[in-house]
Protein backbone atom coordinates (compact mmCIF):
# COMPACT_ATOMS: atom_id res chain seq x y z
CA UNK A 1 0.00 0.00 0.00
CA UNK A 2 1.28 3.48 -0.88
CA UNK A 3 1.63 5.94 1.99
CA UNK A 4 -0.17 9.08 0.77
CA UNK A 5 1.63 11.18 3.36
CA UNK A 6 5.11 10.17 2.16
CA UNK A 7 6.84 12.93 0.15
CA UNK A 8 9.65 12.54 -2.36
CA UNK A 9 12.52 14.80 -3.37
CA UNK A 10 12.26 16.96 -6.48
CA UNK A 11 15.01 19.16 -7.92
CA UNK A 12 14.52 22.84 -8.72
CA UNK A 13 15.49 23.31 -12.38
CA UNK A 14 14.49 26.97 -12.77
CA UNK A 15 13.34 29.88 -10.63
CA UNK A 16 11.30 32.65 -12.28
CA UNK A 17 10.76 35.89 -10.38
CA UNK A 18 7.43 37.63 -11.02
CA UNK A 19 7.29 40.10 -8.13
CA UNK A 20 9.24 40.69 -4.94
CA UNK A 21 7.08 38.11 -3.15
CA UNK A 22 5.98 35.74 -5.94
CA UNK A 23 8.28 33.31 -7.71
CA UNK A 24 7.68 30.27 -9.89
CA UNK A 25 9.72 27.20 -8.96
CA UNK A 26 10.05 24.78 -11.87
CA UNK A 27 10.58 21.28 -10.48
CA UNK A 28 11.57 17.94 -11.97
CA UNK A 29 8.55 15.65 -12.31
CA UNK A 30 8.53 12.80 -14.81
CA UNK A 31 5.04 11.40 -14.30
CA UNK A 32 2.15 12.28 -16.63
CA UNK A 33 -0.62 12.27 -14.04
CA UNK A 34 -1.07 16.01 -13.35
CA UNK A 35 -4.02 18.19 -14.34
CA UNK A 36 -4.24 21.99 -14.20
CA UNK A 37 -5.86 23.01 -10.92
CA UNK A 38 -4.47 20.13 -8.89
CA UNK A 39 -2.04 20.80 -6.06
CA UNK A 40 0.95 19.35 -4.24
CA UNK A 41 2.17 19.61 -0.68
CA UNK A 42 5.64 21.16 -0.64
CA UNK A 43 7.63 20.60 2.52
CA UNK A 44 10.94 21.33 4.19
CA UNK A 45 11.93 19.28 7.25
CA UNK A 46 11.65 21.24 10.52
CA UNK A 47 9.66 24.01 8.80
CA UNK A 48 6.46 22.21 7.74
CA UNK A 49 4.55 21.97 4.48
CA UNK A 50 2.24 24.10 2.36
CA UNK A 51 -0.35 23.21 -0.32
CA UNK A 52 0.62 24.83 -3.63
CA UNK A 53 -1.36 24.68 -6.89
CA UNK A 54 0.28 23.52 -10.09
CA UNK A 55 0.80 26.57 -12.31
CA UNK A 56 2.41 24.84 -15.27
CA UNK A 57 2.95 21.37 -16.71
CA UNK A 58 6.00 20.84 -18.88
CA UNK A 59 7.94 17.97 -20.38
CA UNK A 60 9.40 16.38 -17.27
CA UNK A 61 8.63 19.39 -15.07
CA UNK A 62 5.86 21.03 -13.10
CA UNK A 63 5.62 24.66 -11.97
CA UNK A 64 4.63 26.00 -8.57
CA UNK A 65 4.02 29.73 -8.29
CA UNK A 66 4.53 30.61 -4.66
CA UNK A 67 3.80 33.76 -2.66
CA UNK A 68 6.12 34.45 0.25
CA UNK A 69 3.67 34.70 3.13
CA UNK A 70 4.81 32.48 6.00
CA UNK A 71 7.31 30.17 7.64
CA UNK A 72 7.34 27.45 4.97
CA UNK A 73 7.20 29.72 1.94
CA UNK A 74 9.86 32.02 3.43
CA UNK A 75 12.19 29.05 3.63
CA UNK A 76 11.28 27.87 0.12
CA UNK A 77 12.39 31.27 -1.20
CA UNK A 78 15.89 30.48 0.06
CA UNK A 79 16.09 27.51 -2.34
CA UNK A 80 17.55 27.91 -5.81
CA UNK A 81 18.37 25.96 -8.97
CA UNK A 82 19.94 22.59 -8.23
CA UNK A 83 18.56 22.35 -4.71
CA UNK A 84 15.69 20.05 -3.80
CA UNK A 85 12.33 20.24 -2.08
CA UNK A 86 10.10 17.51 -0.73
CA UNK A 87 6.77 17.25 -2.54
CA UNK A 88 3.79 14.90 -2.39
CA UNK A 89 0.80 14.73 -4.68
CA UNK A 90 -0.90 15.48 -6.98
CA UNK A 91 -4.12 15.98 -5.01
CA UNK A 92 -7.60 17.15 -5.92
CA UNK A 93 -9.57 16.78 -9.12
CA UNK A 94 -8.21 19.63 -11.28
CA UNK A 95 -9.73 21.10 -14.42
CA UNK A 96 -10.82 18.71 -17.17
CA UNK A 97 -9.98 20.54 -20.41
CA UNK A 98 -12.18 18.10 -22.35
CA UNK A 99 -15.23 19.80 -20.83
CA UNK A 100 -14.33 23.04 -22.59
CA UNK A 101 -13.44 21.73 -26.04
CA UNK A 102 -15.56 22.81 -29.03
CA UNK A 103 -17.16 25.56 -26.95
CA UNK A 104 -16.87 29.28 -26.44
CA UNK A 105 -14.61 29.51 -23.39
CA UNK A 106 -13.99 32.42 -21.04
CA UNK A 107 -11.55 32.35 -18.12
CA UNK A 108 -11.71 35.01 -15.42
CA UNK A 109 -8.92 34.98 -12.84
CA UNK A 110 -7.72 37.35 -10.15
CA UNK A 111 -4.31 37.70 -8.51
CA UNK A 112 -2.70 34.39 -7.55
CA UNK A 113 -5.88 32.73 -8.87
CA UNK A 114 -4.21 32.92 -12.29
CA UNK A 115 -1.77 30.21 -11.16
CA UNK A 116 -4.15 27.21 -10.98
CA UNK A 117 -5.77 28.11 -14.34
CA UNK A 118 -2.54 28.88 -16.18
CA UNK A 119 -2.37 25.24 -17.30
CA UNK A 120 -5.81 25.57 -18.92
CA UNK A 121 -4.83 28.85 -20.57
CA UNK A 122 -1.58 27.38 -21.87
CA UNK A 123 -3.29 24.24 -23.15
CA UNK A 124 -5.75 26.16 -25.30
CA UNK A 125 -3.14 28.71 -26.34
CA UNK A 126 -1.32 25.74 -27.88
CA UNK A 127 -4.55 24.09 -29.15
CA UNK A 128 -6.68 27.12 -29.98
CA UNK A 129 -8.45 25.18 -32.74
CA UNK A 130 -10.01 22.97 -30.04
CA UNK A 131 -12.32 25.77 -28.85
CA UNK A 132 -14.80 27.85 -30.83
CA UNK A 133 -13.35 30.95 -29.19
CA UNK A 134 -11.36 31.86 -26.10
CA UNK A 135 -11.57 34.93 -23.93
CA UNK A 136 -9.35 35.66 -20.92
CA UNK A 137 -9.68 38.32 -18.23
CA UNK A 138 -7.02 38.55 -15.53
CA UNK A 139 -6.99 41.15 -12.77
CA UNK A 140 -4.28 42.24 -10.37
CA UNK A 141 -4.04 44.70 -7.50
CA UNK A 142 -1.49 46.92 -9.27
CA UNK A 143 1.03 46.70 -12.15
CA UNK A 144 3.85 45.48 -9.90
CA UNK A 145 1.75 42.43 -8.94
CA UNK A 146 1.09 41.22 -12.50
CA UNK A 147 2.07 37.55 -12.82
CA UNK A 148 3.32 35.60 -15.87
CA UNK A 149 4.36 38.69 -17.84
CA UNK A 150 6.43 36.48 -20.14
CA UNK A 151 3.21 34.68 -21.21
CA UNK A 152 1.15 37.78 -21.94
CA UNK A 153 2.33 38.42 -25.54
CA UNK A 154 1.37 34.85 -26.53
CA UNK A 155 -1.98 35.09 -24.78
CA UNK A 156 -2.78 38.37 -26.54
CA UNK A 157 -1.89 36.77 -29.87
CA UNK A 158 -3.91 33.59 -29.38
CA UNK A 159 -7.08 34.82 -27.65
CA UNK A 160 -9.15 37.83 -26.73
CA UNK A 161 -7.30 39.00 -23.64
CA UNK A 162 -8.17 41.74 -21.15
CA UNK A 163 -5.53 42.50 -18.50
CA UNK A 164 -6.69 44.75 -15.67
CA UNK A 165 -5.35 46.40 -12.52
CA UNK A 166 -7.58 47.67 -9.73
CA UNK A 167 -6.59 51.33 -9.93
CA UNK A 168 -4.26 53.79 -11.60
CA UNK A 169 -3.85 55.04 -15.14
CA UNK A 170 -4.81 52.90 -18.13
CA UNK A 171 -1.96 52.04 -20.50
CA UNK A 172 -1.53 50.13 -23.75
CA UNK A 173 -0.61 47.09 -21.63
CA UNK A 174 -3.53 47.01 -19.20
CA UNK A 175 -6.95 48.44 -18.42
CA UNK A 176 -8.14 49.75 -15.06
CA UNK A 177 -10.99 48.33 -12.99
CA UNK A 178 -12.19 45.11 -11.44
CA UNK A 179 -12.59 42.08 -13.70
CA UNK A 180 -16.37 42.24 -13.28
CA UNK A 181 -16.37 45.57 -15.15
CA UNK A 182 -15.35 43.82 -18.37
CA UNK A 183 -17.52 40.69 -18.28
CA UNK A 184 -20.60 42.48 -19.72
CA UNK A 185 -18.47 43.63 -22.67
CA UNK A 186 -17.77 40.07 -23.86
CA UNK A 187 -19.59 38.91 -26.99
CA UNK A 188 -20.69 35.34 -27.69
CA UNK A 189 -22.40 33.57 -30.57
CA UNK A 190 -24.55 31.60 -28.12
CA UNK A 191 -23.94 32.55 -24.51
CA UNK A 192 -26.30 29.84 -23.26
CA UNK A 193 -23.80 27.22 -24.46
CA UNK A 194 -20.61 29.10 -23.52
CA UNK A 195 -18.45 27.80 -20.64
CA UNK A 196 -16.48 29.70 -18.02
CA UNK A 197 -13.75 29.13 -15.45
CA UNK A 198 -13.51 31.57 -12.54
CA UNK A 199 -10.69 31.52 -9.97
CA UNK A 200 -9.59 34.10 -7.43
CA UNK A 201 -10.47 35.53 -4.02
CA UNK A 202 -13.93 34.50 -2.76
CA UNK A 203 -15.56 37.91 -3.36
CA UNK A 204 -14.10 38.11 -6.86
CA UNK A 205 -15.41 34.63 -7.75
CA UNK A 206 -18.84 35.40 -6.31
CA UNK A 207 -19.37 38.61 -8.24
CA UNK A 208 -17.71 37.36 -11.42
CA UNK A 209 -20.03 34.33 -11.45
CA UNK A 210 -23.04 36.61 -10.87
CA UNK A 211 -21.91 38.82 -13.76
CA UNK A 212 -21.62 35.77 -16.02
CA UNK A 213 -25.09 34.59 -15.01
CA UNK A 214 -26.47 38.04 -15.73
CA UNK A 215 -24.81 37.89 -19.14
CA UNK A 216 -26.73 34.68 -19.90
CA UNK A 217 -24.43 31.86 -18.74
CA UNK A 218 -26.01 28.77 -17.22
CA UNK A 219 -24.87 27.76 -13.73
CA UNK A 220 -23.85 24.31 -14.93
CA UNK A 221 -21.50 25.89 -17.49
CA UNK A 222 -19.34 27.65 -14.88
CA UNK A 223 -16.47 26.11 -12.89
CA UNK A 224 -14.65 27.57 -9.89
CA UNK A 225 -11.73 26.52 -7.70
CA UNK A 226 -11.66 26.66 -3.92
CA UNK A 227 -7.89 26.22 -3.83
CA UNK A 228 -7.48 28.66 -0.91
CA UNK A 229 -9.16 26.13 1.41
CA UNK A 230 -6.63 23.33 0.94
CA UNK A 231 -4.62 21.91 3.83
CA UNK A 232 -3.51 18.27 4.31
CA UNK A 233 -4.51 17.10 0.83
CA UNK A 234 -6.21 13.84 1.74
CA UNK A 235 -9.23 14.83 3.84
CA UNK A 236 -7.83 13.87 7.24
CA UNK A 237 -7.25 17.16 9.07
CA UNK A 238 -10.73 18.63 8.51
CA UNK A 239 -9.41 22.14 7.87
CA UNK A 240 -11.04 22.37 4.44
CA UNK A 241 -14.39 20.80 5.40
CA UNK A 242 -17.50 22.79 4.43
CA UNK A 243 -20.65 20.92 5.44
CA UNK A 244 -20.13 17.38 4.17
CA UNK A 245 -17.58 18.40 1.53
CA UNK A 246 -13.81 18.07 1.84
CA UNK A 247 -12.36 20.64 -0.56
CA UNK A 248 -9.02 18.86 -0.96
CA UNK A 249 -10.66 15.53 -1.86
CA UNK A 250 -13.92 16.52 -3.58
CA UNK A 251 -12.36 19.61 -5.19
CA UNK A 252 -10.73 22.04 -5.26
CA UNK A 253 -12.47 22.43 -8.65
CA UNK A 254 -16.26 22.47 -8.53
CA UNK A 255 -19.01 23.07 -10.99
CA UNK A 256 -20.78 26.25 -9.92
CA UNK A 257 -24.03 24.39 -9.22
CA UNK A 258 -22.23 22.84 -6.24
CA UNK A 259 -19.50 25.42 -5.81
CA UNK A 260 -21.83 28.36 -5.16
CA UNK A 261 -22.89 26.68 -1.91
CA UNK A 262 -19.26 26.54 -0.81
CA UNK A 263 -18.27 30.18 -1.41
CA UNK A 264 -17.33 32.22 1.65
Amino acid sequence: MINQYLPFLSEIVEVIKHTDIEYTFRMKYEKKDVKPGQFFEISIPKYGEAPISVSGIGEGTIDFTIRRVGKVTNEIFEKYVGEKLFIRGPYGNGFDVDLYKDKELVIVAGGTGVSPVRGVIEYFAEHINEVQSMKLITGFKSPEFILFKEDIPKWKEKMEYILTVDSGEETAEYKVGLVTKYIPQLKFKDVSKAVAVVVGPPAMMKFSALALLEAGFKEENIWISQERKMCCGIGKCGHCKIGDVYICVDGPVFNYVKGRTLLD
